[in-house]
């Protein structure tokens, strides 16, 4: 969907957030969803995130909206609290003259900045240990009634019911490339059996914990962006973590940083350091399938066919056990 379009959506909004028709609405990104900043008639910004269509049912969305309110109100991290329509809702419904329409949520406006790539180390530690909360408390955290998000585990991450579609359909994949990434493919869903769906291992995760993910304002973090929130390996929270940069040569130092910021909150044994490589490789394929599904997406032609290169080379080192090593 073009930019107008989400833009059509944003402003349609309006009127059930009690907002003026010219209130102004300023694009800040638009990825799978379109995310739109408003200032209202008394100067105070806030975020309208337009959502795309088949991807999330209202249920699901309320469910996510649920999880981020738990945290705030707890005290574990800090999120964006938001807005409800001004029939109480906190989803609003908006339909366009030509009969389509979209979910759109309303978040209160979070000062900060994506932490600086000048500080990605430091910033990695950060990440762990708040990674390591969310996990604390989703093991401990009594979900309501209703409450339904996706399922990250292999068949719907690299199976036959990949919510992205197949990594086979990703940028370059010829004879060579299926032979490589199917045996990786088949070694981590190997791995994965072993690893298991206890509830020690496998819970509600955040699944996109990127930097691109925080906003840093002075000592305060903020955790935004649990649109891909669902059940999944709470390890898999840092195989996301290093979203495009898996095959950079500094990532085991990254690597290192993340598991001793966790550490500094949870504990990690011997054998979640062991299974990393694993979880990192299944975002890597993951994200295989994400470009090709996303062929026209700008993120997605900028990485082009050399992500699909590199994946390859990764996934030589992951069947010989030298990744992150």
């Amino acid at each position: 969907m073009s930019t107008a379009q989400f833009q059509d959506y944003a402003r349609a909004a309006l009127v059930q957030y009690g907002l003026d028709p010219d209130t102004e609405v300023s694009l800040l990104n638009i990825s799978e969803n379109g995310t739109f900043k408003i200032v209202d008639e008394h100067g105070m910004p806030s975020v309208l995130r337009v959502h795309r269509t088949q991807y999330h049912s209202r249920a699901a969305i309320a469910s996510e909206l649920a999880w981020v309110t738990a945290l705030r109100t707890e005290g574990v991290v800090n999120t964006p609290p938001f807005l409800p329509t001004t029939s109480g809702e906190s989803t609003a419904t908006v339909h366009l003259p030509d009969g389509s329409s979209r979910y759109v949520v309303r978040f209160a406006w979070v000062e900060g900045a994506e932490p600086s790539e000048a500080r990605l180390v430091e910033d990695f530690s950060e990440l762990g240990a708040i990674t390591a909360r969310l996990h604390a408390h989703a093991r401990t955290w009594q979900v309501p009634a209703g409450f339904t998000r996706f399922t990250w585990d292999y068949d719907t991450s690299l199976g036959d019911h990949g919510h992205w579609g197949s990594w086979r359909d990703g940028f370059g994949i010829g004879p060579a490339e299926l032979d490589i990434l199917g045996r990786c493919a088949a070694r981590i869903k190997e791995r994965l059996d072993l690893w298991g769906t206890s509830a020690e291992r496998f819970g509600l995760i955040h699944a996109d914990m990127r930097l691109a993910n925080l906003l840093v304002a002075g000592s305060q973090v903020t955790v935004i962006d649990f649109d891909d929130c669902g059940l999944g390996w709470f390890l898999y929270d840092l195989g996301s973590s290093l979203s495009f940069i898996e095959h950079e040569p500094y990532v085991p130092e990254l690597v290192d940083s993340w598991v001793n910021g966790y550490r500094s909150v949870a504990p990690l044994d011997s054998q979640d350091i062991a299974e990393l490589p694993t979880f990192v490789m299944l975002r890597r394929l993951l994200l295989v399938s994400w470009i090709g599904d996303h062929a026209s997406t700008e993120l997605a032609q900028s990485l082009g066919p050399q992500y699909t290169v590199d994946s390859c080379r990764l996934a030589e080192e992951y069947l010989s056990g030298t990744y992150l090593s």
